[in-house]
């Protein structure tokens, strides 16, 4: 794949004019001499404090917008699920996800258990919602991240981490003294709170929230929670403030910068047309969005449940979608779509 199509853009050959546009944008948006933002915190032993403000508000939980306000450091537990210490599903060299994350060796992606949604269509339900994951303590957590590194992964790929952002937090500190050096990714529903991101300010290097309704009876019905579209919008404007948009090294792999993922959903292209064009007029016109065809019924979805969206997302659904996306102008991830029926 050419490096400019991770900006959005055609591949060579172009004309004289559009080659100097193009030498441009590849300059704004390259990163060079990059190191993690993690490292400067560290230095200065910012990122210490930062951890032990984490854990002390779990004593009165408002990591996300749930609010419990339960006490999470006696392991009590609500909306996650999740007491004192962090549940892992699993950690693996991920080669999955997006082409600028995964690169050739893989994304180091460590899958949180449960969640602070409870998405009708989720596609990993069992971990996210009923099953619990085997406890990991900050010493643990951090031999993860390592061995990822140790793999070559290009990245520490956090999914599902909105609720553990403390325990992430924790063990970073532990990480980052052993030796961490990889830009950490943050993949995340975007249900998130601000008190959370502002811990993270000057630590994530890569934002990478999902936006999926923009209604709010809408997400009452399917995520659970009302106020969802108030927090997505929140939250990706200051994940944008504090990284900007995605840029990338000589090979193309992100580095740093807000990557918007939106998964499309059957008979709801109002819904994308309203997120799109929030990225792109209230975000930036520059934010870089992978719009997904990858839904598919799941989770409590059947013919007796949820029947509107007991299907897959058709191909001019998705093409109408992407088309959307392009003429609000946003950098669009160009890699193909999975999952269409035609």
């Amino acid at each position: 794949m050419p490096w400019s199509a991770n900006l959005g853009l055609p591949a060579a050959p172009f004309p004289f004019g559009v080659k100097i546009m193009l030498t441009s944008l590849l300059s704004t948006y390259r990163v060079t001499n990059f190191e993690p933002a993690y490292l400067a915190l560290h230095r200065t032993g910012e990122l210490l404090k930062r951890a032990e403000a984490a854990l002390a508000s779990l004593h009165d939980c408002h990591v996300c917008p749930r609010d419990c306000g339960v006490d999470r450091l006696v392991d009590k537990t609500a909306a996650c699920k999740t007491g004192r210490y962090a549940q892992v599903a699993s950690y693996f060299p991920h080669f999955g996800e997006e082409d600028c994350l995964r690169g050739w060796k893989g994304s180091g992606t460590i899958f949180f258990g449960m969640c602070n949604l409870r998405c009708v269509f989720c596609q990993n339900a069992d971990i996210s919602q009923f099953e619990r994951s085997p406890e990991v303590g900050p010493l643990e957590l951090a031999a993860m991240m390592l061995e990822l590194q140790d793999m070559s992964c290009h990245n520490s790929y956090f999914v599902t981490p909105e609720h553990v952002v403390p325990q992430v937090l924790e063990a970073l500190v532990v990480a980052v003294e052993a030796g961490l050096r990889l830009p950490i990714v943050y993949n995340t529903s975007a249900y998130d709170s601000l008190e959370s991101l502002h811990l993270l300010d000057g630590v994530v290097d890569i934002y990478m929230p999902d936006f999926k309704f923009w209604d709010s009876a809408l997400s009452l019905r399917y995520l659970k929670a009302k106020d969802y579209a108030e927090a997505a919008r929140r939250t990706i404007k200051e994940m944008y403030r504090q990284v900007g948009p995605l840029k990338f090294d000589q090979k193309g792999l992100a580095k740093r910068g807000v990557l918007v993922r939106h998964l499309v959903m059957p008979g709801f292209l109002d819904e994308t047309r309203q997120i799109l064009h929030f990225l792109a007029e209230e975000v930036a016109p520059d934010t870089y969005v992978n719009v997904m065809a990858q839904y598919y019924p799941a989770g409590k979805v059947s013919a007796d449940k949820y029947v509107e969206i007991n299907r897959n997302v058709t191909t001019p659904e998705y093409e109408t979608a992407v088309q959307i996306a392009r003429e609000a102008g946003l950098r669009l991830d160009e890699r193909q779509p999975r999952g269409c029926w035609q």
